[in-house]
């Protein structure tokens, strides 16, 4: 299976400024968990497509793999939260999502299972934002590149995978 060209573009502007492409526009970090949970319904519809597995184009991931994707990084991001409240500044190895895709066989699984665990990864997740007392949004983490981030800039890093990705598999 062909595999899409890896995105080498440092996406950390959205923070900020938002994405002209997908329309995401930056919230107030504690709207987070509320955010994320509005995404659970939305990827579940889109997992359960007939056509979830297929690739539209060869060199672009399918919604299935989209799935696999974002249900990853709310792992991951919700693994990094916790180093972030746990460490002073921890150092976040680079995470190359290429070969997440390549090594966990995204095409594979089951877009209907895939939707499931999301929903479970992004409840949790979700959870562990909306456990954040005022004064844990500055905690600070960086990332292999050297960018820095706080929880606050790190949330909305986050949604913007979540909801740039619904974009995606929109058409």
């Amino acid at each position: 299976m062909q595999q899409p060209p890896p995105d080498t573009r440092d996406w950390t502007f959205v923070i900020n400024n938002g994405c002209q492409q997908c329309g995401f526009e930056p919230q107030p970090a504690e709207q987070t968990g509320a955010r994320l949970r509005a995404t659970i319904p939305r990827w579940q519809l889109a997992l359960s497509r007939p056509d979830a597995a297929s690739r539209s184009v060869p060199a672009v991931w399918s919604v299935l793999e989209y799935g696999c994707h974002v249900r990853d990084v709310c792992q991951l991001y919700r693994q990094r939260l916790a180093w972030m409240l746990e460490q002073d500044d921890p150092l976040f190895e680079n995470w190359n999502q290429d070969v997440a895709a390549i090594d966990r066989h995204y095409h594979q699984q089951d877009p209907v299972e895939v939707g499931r665990a999301f929903a479970a990864e992004a409840e949790a997740a979700a959870v562990g934002f909306d456990a954040l007392r005022p004064e844990q949004w500055a905690r600070p983490g960086r990332r292999s590149n050297g960018s820095v981030f706080t929880i606050g800039t790190f949330a909305v890093y986050f949604l913007h995978d979540i909801e740039h990705h619904l974009y995606d598999v929109a058409g």
